[in-house]
């Protein structure tokens, strides 16, 4: 009976084990590497005119517009954009950008935003290193 009620026990904790072990795991694979999804060996520049702003989890993307073709462009994880001042209505349409980033792997026309620059109020953003900044140039 002894050997029973021992293995029910461990029996139990490895059962309570792999529950915590299989809430931690999705989270951790479903984030993507920025290496993986974009060529950080390249850098794009391109002047354009943002459409729309979708400040959104986990990734806010600006959707612009350059000549005639229209570019999607992705920013770092909206919680530290938050952190930097940033909110929704931190882009409007219309709003004229230079935009220097990492093309997308499988995707034209994509870029991971490294540095972005809104000369008509001198606003900067900028990824540097594994964190955004935001500055202002007081124009």
């Amino acid at each position: 009976m002894q050997w029973y009620t021992r293995m029910r026990a461990v029996t139990q904790l490895a059962a309570a084990v792999l529950s915590c072990l299989a809430a931690i795991v999705p989270p951790v694979v479903a984030h993507h590497s920025i290496a993986g999804a974009y060529d950080t060996r390249r850098e794009v520049t391109i002047e354009a005119t943002v459409d729309r702003f979708r400040f959104v989890n986990p990734h806010p993307m600006l959707s612009v517009r350059v000549e005639t073709e229209v570019w999607q462009l992705e920013m770092d994880n909206r919680r530290e954009l938050t952190r930097e001042g940033m909110t929704e209505d931190s882009f409007k349409p219309g709003d004229r950008i230079v935009v220097a980033g990492n093309p997308s792997r499988s995707e034209a026309r994509r870029l991971y935003i490294r540095r972005l620059d809104r000369p008509s109020d001198g606003f900067v953003y900028e990824q540097v290193g594994t964190r955004p900044r935001i500055t202002r140039t007081g124009r």
